[in-house]
C-alpha cells in the first residue's frame, strides 16, 4: 500500500533558519538515515520525497460560490508550516510509523494513498 507522509510542522524542531549549520547538517543526516532505513527495509520502497518552500511562497486556490479565488500565501490561519513529504510503498501503517521515528522530531501526518483506478 502507498502512504503519504507529510512533514506537517516543526514539532519540537526550531525553525530551519534558526538552526546552526551543525544542527541543519544533523537534521539532513536524519533524512538520509530515513532514506537508508527505507531502502534496507524489506517490502518498503521510497517512491518520492521533496522539501517544500516556505508557506509565504504558496499560492492558494479557493472555490466559493463556483468562483475560484487565487491568493498569495498559505491558507489563512495556518499554524504550521508544511516542510516536505515522502511517498512510500510499504506493507502496513505500523512499518511506516516505525520508519518515521528515524526522522527529526517533526509533527507528521501519515495518510494512505487511495487507488482511484
Amino acid at each position: 500500500m502507498k502512504y503519504f507522509v507529510l512533514l506537517a510542522g516543526a514539532g519540537e524542531m526550531p525553525p530551519w533558519e534558526e538552526l546552526t549549520a551543525a544542527e541543519q547538517e544533523a537534521g539532513m543526516a536524519r533524512h538520509a538515515a530515513f532514506d537508508e532505513a527505507c531502502a534496507t527495509r524489506p517490502g518498503v520502497e521510497l517512491l518520492s520525497a521533496e522539501a517544500l518552500g516556505e508557506g509565504s511562497d504558496a499560492t492558494t486556490l479557493r472555490t466559493r460560490g463556483g468562483e475560484m479565488v487565487i491568493t498569495d500565501g498559505p491558507f489563512a490561519e495556518i499554524a504550521e508550516q508544511i516542510g516536505g513529504f515522502y511517498v512510500l510503498d510499504a506493507p502496513d501503517l505500523d512499518t511506516v510509523i516505525e520508519l518515521c521515528k528515524v526522522l527529526p522530531a517533526y509533527d507528521i501526518d501519515i495518510r494512505p494513498v487511495l487507488d482511484m483506478s
